[in-house]
């Protein structure tokens, strides 16, 4: 059975902490994916008083770390540190960080191997990546199976398998999405992310499961039991996290699980 994680930001004290407390009190899920902007380290006591087991993704590209980048790494090390600290006070099952976009991988496992004092996981991209209103496109670092395995074996860390970002990249390459997702399992991963996504899809979209039209019972098959699994589908609301709990019934009923 997998252990099922709500992914919040750390900047999300005032709305989603106490939904997120009760919703773990009835068992919706069994621990929480804090994504750590940038400059929020007076919020890690708010979470510590949560009780609730914690994972950790570092920031990315859209807080501006891209370990890909030669001179971005001294703003990358700021970053790092800070995840350190939540690291330190939270304790997690896992931290996550990405390999960078639209650079080099020699200066992903470069500065990747400089992070010391806790274990960490790399995620795997999609080949694009749109930023910003004008949709500039960026190629993702550790898109390919060769690309992330070189990373996990000379970095010498875990692998966190993106089943969106999986997708995608198959997609891009022209390969069964499927085949390709069971062909980056192979690589053991620790943890997983999942959400809903249309099949034929390159780029990214955290759909709530049922919006998109992958096969996610076949999915589910396919990945390792036992593992963590962050559900990463949108928030509609600022209030409540409804939606969520909606997805995790949906993923329980996709594996014969009943909800609470």
């Amino acid at each position: 059975m997998f252990k099922t994680g709500l992914k919040l930001w750390s900047i999300n004290t005032d709305f989603y902490l106490n939904e997120a407390k009760k919703l773990y009190e009835k068992g919706v899920f069994d621990y929480i994916e804090l994504y750590v902007v940038p400059n929020t380290s007076d919020n890690i006591e708010k979470w510590q008083k949560l009780k609730i087991p914690f994972a950790i993704h570092g920031a990315h590209f859209a807080h501006k770390l891209n370990f890909s980048k030669k001179e971005m790494f001294e703003y990358n090390f700021k970053l790092v540190d800070e995840v350190k600290r939540y690291n330190d006070k939270l304790n997690p099952l896992y931290t996550v960080f990405h390999p960078g976009i639209g650079g080099d991988i020699e200066e992903t496992i470069r500065q990747m191997k400089k992070i010391k004092g806790f274990d960490f996981l790399v995620e795997n991209k999609p080949y694009i990546v749109q930023l910003g209103e004008k949709k500039e496109i960026k190629y993702g670092i550790g898109a390919s199976f060769e690309d992330i395995k070189r990373i996990v074996d000379e970095v010498n860390c875990g692998f966190c398998l993106d089943i969106g970002h999986s997708i995608c990249a198959s997609n891009y390459m022209g390969l069964d999405i499927y085949k390709y997702l069971e062909k980056m399992n192979t690589i053991k991963p620790f943890a997983y992310h999942i959400s809903d996504n249309y099949k034929d899809s390159k780029t990214d979209a955290h759909k709530h499961f049922g919006e998109g039209t992958i096969d996610i019972k076949r999915v589910l098959s396919i990945l390792n039991d036992n593992s963590y699994l962050a559900i990463e589908t949108i928030k509609d609301s600022k209030e409540n996290l409804d939606d969520f709990k909606k997805d995790v019934e949906y993923l329980k009923f996709k594996m014969n699980f009943k909800a609470p």
